[in-house]
């Protein structure tokens, strides 16, 4: 065999080999934005689980405090907000907004103990309070996936395939401060 034959075999070969790396590449980048868009569906979920518990929760809390109307205006329009959101940084806004909301209900709600003792009260609470978990383990998974995607996208080669088929980082889905990181307190 001539040294141009043994050339070009190894030609083939190294454009082979980075074929299968190309096509290997891309399918995990499209894998891993598949899984970043289930996940982001997952905490949805669970946000519409919030969602519809709400009103019901205002409603009771309503039936011992009526006098605390601006407190309950506040959280219908934090829920609508939340509802309403259409990309994830005015979804983390509106849920910031909406935890807010919530904490300043729960208060209103201490100064009651005969709301405090309320079976739907606390059948409520205990549901918000898994929801809340629900939502939490969502968005660990959810930001997991992100990661993952990020990483490959970033680096070294495989951020040249993402380049050449427009793959785009994905945010995180992150709360605004520490205090609101945690979950917020339903019990009395």
């Amino acid at each position: 065999m001539g040294t141009g034959i043994v050339v070009l075999i190894v030609i083939l070969a190294l454009a082979v080999i980075f074929l299968f790396y190309g096509v290997s590449t891309y399918n995990r980048l499209v894998r891993l934005k598949t899984l970043v868009e289930e996940a982001w569906s997952g905490i949805n979920v669970q946000l519409k689980k919030r969602y519809d518990l709400i009103p019901n929760l205002v409603e009771t809390v309503k039936g011992y405090a009526a006098h605390e109307s601006e407190t309950f205006n506040k959280v219908t329009q934090a829920r609508a907000q939340a509802m309403s959101a259409t990309d994830l940084k005015s979804q983390e806004t509106a849920e910031n907004g909406l935890n807010r909301a919530l904490m300043n209900l729960f208060a209103v709600a201490e100064q009651y103990p005969e709301l405090k003792a309320n079976e739907n009260f606390i059948q409520l609470q205990n549901q918000l309070s898994i929801i809340e978990s629900d939502i939490e383990k969502s968005r660990r998974y959810y930001n997991g996936s992100v990661r993952e995607k990020n990483i490959v996208i970033d680096t070294f080669p495989s951020n040249i395939i993402a380049g050449m088929f427009n793959f785009t980082k994905s945010l995180f889905f992150e709360l605004e401060n520490e205090q609101e990181k945690t979950v917020p307190q339903v019990k009395f």
